[in-house]
């Protein structure tokens, strides 16, 4: 059974390179690798860092102020 991916998921390939899933359809996940490299690659070649993915995290510096405020 294929593992299910999601957006921000981040990833293993069977290499062990890391990266993290930009996109997802029925078969691939559009990757941005580590080196910054992007490709489409089948699902069945990764496998999601539950641990990674967890502790990723978007950070804002408090004093941004957004344009439409």
């Amino acid at each position: 059974m294929i593992a299910m991916f999601h957006i921000g998921d981040c990833v293993v390939y069977t290499d062990g390179t890391r990266g993290i899933v930009l996109g997802v359809t029925n078969d691939c996940c559009h990757i941005l690798w580590e080196d910054y490299f992007v490709s489409w690659e089948k699902k069945e070649l990764l496998t999601v860092d539950e641990e990674l993915t967890k502790k990723q995290t978007i950070r804002v510096s408090s004093n941004v102020s957004h344009p439409l405020s």
